[in-house]
């Protein structure tokens, strides 16, 4: 659900008094059940709306309902807006959470700001759900339930159990003493210890969680980024990587070094061309980066590569040599 919405939600019942549930729906461009849901969900948040029955009837909020909140400039208010948009909070499982501190944000503006800041939100769009190319961006579902029990143990400085759920493995449970939580491009990651050892869990990996009564094994203190850059970088170096020499247009260098784990060296040649060794996660990341280059890059080393990318060549130009 939508933090933009719910507000605009309110914002309609402030300002008409009362509406009925088509009414809502027809302004807020979404179905008379997402109304319905909304209308939950505020509830839940505290905000006084409720329902009158009859021919007349509709939903309204309790007169005289106010937040107090002050202080906020039109760019701070605006900038609260547009976090309420995006989608890292839904990962850690604060979503109706977010939705609800934005409303309250926005209904303690004054009317000309709260007005003027609605209106700006809606000209900014953070995150949408498919990029220029039509794909879809896919965000990770984890259960509020599960995600609740470890934001608990991360806050309390519990130990957590978790039933974890590893690629091409069976689930098994673990106790773990967690650190903190990370999102990144909406994915969202336990880092915790076990038996002393650094571990970074994916969420939507955690079929279930348990929260322990007994304290966790983990400092004071904790540098979030430092910690994730620390592991970010074990994962790179670690596993099958191959090194690739490439020589490439350098127009197209970003996309190569956008995909690749590390540039090792870069020098230009004389017409020009890059000539640089990046590594890669494996010998299917590296064939499936160079391939998407087409002949603006050629692998020079290693020969497998070559050769492999020559065989897929030769496959597709024998697909399409004769006419269906």
């Amino acid at each position: 659900m939508r933090a933009d919405r719910l507000v605009s939600l309110v914002l309609l019942l402030r300002r008409h008094g009362r509406l009925s549930a088509t009414a809502l729906a027809r302004e807020l461009e979404v179905s008379t059940r997402t109304v319905l849901r909304d209308i939950d969900a505020l509830s839940a948040a505290g905000v006084p709306v409720y329902a009158e029955r009859g021919r007349h009837g509709g939903f309204a909020l309790l007169p005289g309902f106010r937040t107090e909140l002050t202080g906020l400039s039109h760019d701070e208010a605006l900038a609260l807006l547009i976090a309420g948009s995006r989608r890292g909070a839904q990962a850690f499982g604060l979503g109706s959470a977010l939705a609800s501190a934005v409303l309250k944000v926005v209904d303690a503006l004054p009317e000309k700001d709260r007005t003027t800041a609605a209106d700006a939100a809606r000209r900014l769009l953070v995150d949408p759900g498919t990029d220029l190319l039509a794909r879809r961006l896919e965000t990770e579902e984890v259960p509020d339930t599960v995600v609740s029990e470890i934001r608990r143990a991360v806050f309390a400085g519990h130990r957590l159990r978790i039933h974890y759920a590893a690629a091409d493995r069976e689930p098994t449970w673990r106790t773990v003493d967690p650190i903190g939580l990370v999102t990144v491009r909406d994915q969202g990651y336990l880092l915790a210890t076990r038996s002393g050892a650094d571990r970074t869990y994916r969420l939507s990996r955690i079929l279930a969680a348990e929260e322990l009564d007994e304290p966790a094994r983990r400092p004071d203190r904790v540098d979030l980024d430092r910690a994730w850059q620390e592991r970010s970088t074990r994962f790179r170096t670690g596993g099958d990587q191959v090194a690739v020499l490439v020589r490439m247009d350098p127009a197209r260098r970003e996309e190569l070094v956008g995909t690749a784990l590390a540039v090792l060296s870069e020098e230009a040649d004389a017409d020009g061309r890059l000539r640089l060794e990046v590594a890669f996660q494996d010998a299917r990341h590296a064939e499936w980066a160079l391939w998407q280059l087409a002949t603006d890059a050629e692998a020079l080393a290693p020969q497998w590569l070559r050769t492999s990318l020559r065989d897929r060549a030769a496959a597709i130009a024998a697909c399409y040599g004769e006419s269906p």
